[in-house]
């Protein structure tokens, strides 16, 4: 029996699987209607990006485009429908665009009249206004304001890198690690004296956005480390070390030193020795801060990737501590402040919880610089650019 177009919201699940099989959509029945229980009004509502994002997450192209062709035609036969339920045409269709329509001009507004438009993190807001008809109407093409005042369309479901945005979370990592390496010259100068106190009893072992994300929070990391760094100094962890305080004269030896830590990333590999930098491990925050970025920007079936990578973080943890070149309250705080702030930053992120919340813009400006632009969370989809060799095109994409 044959599906009427006329009244999809009365639409069942079973009816919705109907029309899926009679497009040439059979293999999306289990997902769609079974899984996600998709009827009538639901179907009148999905949009590209709800293809394309979780949790559907479809992801071969000609399905996707296709399926969203048959949606916006379903769409146009129901744009009565549509406007009963308080879902405009435009709304309905992917990215805020809707079809049919000529003379769309876009403009930004800071006025608080707009129709449910998306508020973006100054605050602006998009109307679209039809050449056509008088008034305006909300849609989903953000547009985003930028220094120079100028607005740009952005459609939604679309990550723009912003490349410069990456080059200055870039130059705030490298001037922390600067500032770093002269507060650790500090500290060196007030090493205790291991004769008069010895090591403390421990009763343990004694794409371009996500390296813009892995620069902004190890540079906040490290930012903190030394402030407990320089505000605490702990007598040196181990017997077999051999430190003491070392005072570097005038203020160009102390920034001689921290140029050769800088240099050498503050690493014994390239010769760098230092002393008193212990509250807290530097170490642990790099190899956790790696982990969970792998973990996260990685697909959620690549099980053995995140086991191999949470293994390496425990074992390197495990060796700073057999080493003793730490106590082990300086890992635990590296730890906990490190996948804090990790949770923390995604979450905003994520949720664009900053766009709502002035308070949020307020006590994170660097955070709401970085991330205002970024439509939501980073997909996890990967593909191999060569066609060689053929397992890895196909373990990968």
């Amino acid at each position: 029996m044959a599906l009427s177009e006329d009244d999809v919201s009365a639409w069942s699940c079973k009816q919705v699987a109907q029309w899926l099989k009679e497009e040439g959509f059979g293999q999306y029945v289990e997902l769609l209607c079974t899984q996600h229980r998709l009827d009538g009004l639901s179907l009148l509502a999905l949009t590209e990006a709800d293809l394309r994002g979780p949790p559907l997450g479809l992801t071969v192209l000609g399905d996707i485009k296709r399926l969203t062709i048959a949606l916006r035609q379903l769409q146009r036969k129901n744009q009565a429908q549509l406007e009963e339920l308080g879902l405009a045409p435009s709304d309905s269709l992917p990215a805020g665009l809707s079809t049919g329509t000529t003379g769309v001009k876009w403009s930004c507004d800071g006025a608080d009249g707009c129709n449910g438009g998306d508020r973006l993190c100054n605050g602006t807001e998009l109307r679209s206004r039809n050449s056509n008809r008088s008034g305006y109407s909300s849609g989903e093409v953000l547009c985003h304001t930028h220094s120079n005042g100028r607005c740009r369309q952005h459609l939604a479901g679309r990550l723009d890198p912003e490349v410069w945005k990456t080059v200055i979370s870039s130059i705030y990592v490298f001037l922390v690690f600067g500032f770093t390496s002269f507060v650790m010259v500090i500290v060196h100068e007030r090493v205790p004296d291991m004769r008069t106190y010895p090591p403390l009893p421990d009763i343990f072992l004694d794409r371009s956005i996500l390296f813009r994300r892995l620069c902004s929070l190890m540079g906040t990391v490290f930012l903190l480390r030394c402030c407990t760094m320089f505000a605490t100094s702990l007598s040196v962890p181990g017997q077999h070390l051999k430190c003491a305080s070392k005072t570097y004269g005038d203020t160009w030896g102390k920034i001689q030193r921290a140029l050769t830590i800088w240099s050498g990333f503050g690493m014994t590999l390239t010769g760098v020795q230092t002393c008193g930098d212990y509250m807290f491990s530097g170490h642990t925050v790099v190899i956790t801060m790696l982990n969970f970025f792998v973990t996260e920007y990685t697909p959620r079936t690549w099980n053995l990737i995140h086991t191999i990578s949470w293994v390496l973080n425990l074992f390197g943890i495990f060796f700073i501590l057999a080493a003793h070149e730490h106590y082990s309250i300086d890992v635990f705080i590296a730890f906990y402040i490190t996948t804090r702030l990790f949770l923390y930053y995604h979450t905003l992120a994520n949720t664009r919880a900053y766009q709502h919340s002035r308070r949020a813009r307020i006590w994170f400006p660097m955070f709401s610089f970085f991330e205002c632009n970024v439509n939501g969370p980073v997909p996890n989809q990967y593909h191999w650019p060569f066609s060689k060799p053929a397992f890895m095109k196909t373990l990968i994409g």
